[in-house]
């Protein structure tokens, strides 16, 4: 006998006949759904993996714990990513590629070089200190020498992108006479220390001595572009 083909296996048009008419949009409400709910467990994924990775760091996390904090079973986790190196690399993705991305996208200035650095500078400060995503940038740190694709992949998506916007922003202070040293343009991450210092200091030291990021980024740039005059 032979075997009547499935629903799914019947092109759309041949399943709409077979099934006589529906009302306009029927099909894809059930799809909609699936696609919702699964949009759902992979967020809950992703922020159970941010929560364990944070807890415990990369090395110890295991997708079980990720898993029950997420309230799904581990194969679930295997539906979404292949491993725990993509789990993460996700996460980076998510919660700190797009703080970058508006630095490597921001319009030609209309002011100052110094005031858009510092305009930049400054919201990167309040999104990062003290948040998770400090919590990240300080994991990456550590455990970076032990996982170098992890590292990796960090240079490729955040770093990389960084240094090139810090060097074409430079370059233009140079162009415009706000930057006297030229040789600035070779090293961009000079540009960027004090945030890095600021993630670093608050997880290790602020408890002995509180840090005032926005205040070093100001002294900081005073360096760089001279003091700003006051009238």
């Amino acid at each position: 006998m032979t075997k009547k083909p499935t629903q799914a296996a019947l092109p759309s048009a041949t399943r709409a006949s077979a099934k006589g008419p529906a009302p306009a949009g029927s099909e894809e409400v059930p799809a909609s759904n699936r696609a919702a709910r699964a949009a759902e467990r992979r967020a809950a994924i992703v922020e159970a993996a941010m929560e364990e990775f944070i807890a415990r760091g990369f090395a110890a996390t295991r997708l079980d714990d990720i898993a029950k904090r997420a309230g799904v079973a581990k194969g679930t986790i295997y539906l979404h990513f292949k491993d725990k190196e993509s789990m993460f690399e996700e996460l980076v993705r998510i919660v700190i590629v797009p703080v970058v991305a508006r630095l490597t996208t921001l319009p030609p200035p209309a002011g100052s070089v110094r005031d858009l650095i510092e305009s930049f500078a400054g919201n990167f400060l309040k999104e990062v200190i003290g948040t998770r995503r400090g919590d990240l940038v300080r994991l990456i740190v550590a455990e970076g020498p032990r996982f170098p694709s992890v590292a990796d992949f960090y240079y490729r998506e955040v770093v990389s992108r960084g240094i090139a916007a810090m060097r074409a922003l430079i370059e233009l202070g140079i162009a415009r006479g706000e930057i006297r040293e030229k040789d600035l343009a070779r090293y961009p991450q000079i540009l960027v220390a004090p945030a890095m210092i600021a993630v670093i200091w608050q997880s290790l030291f602020a408890r002995h001595a509180p840090l005032d990021a926005q205040d070093m980024l100001r002294v900081h740039l005073d360096l760089i572009f001279g003091e700003r005059r006051t009238t």
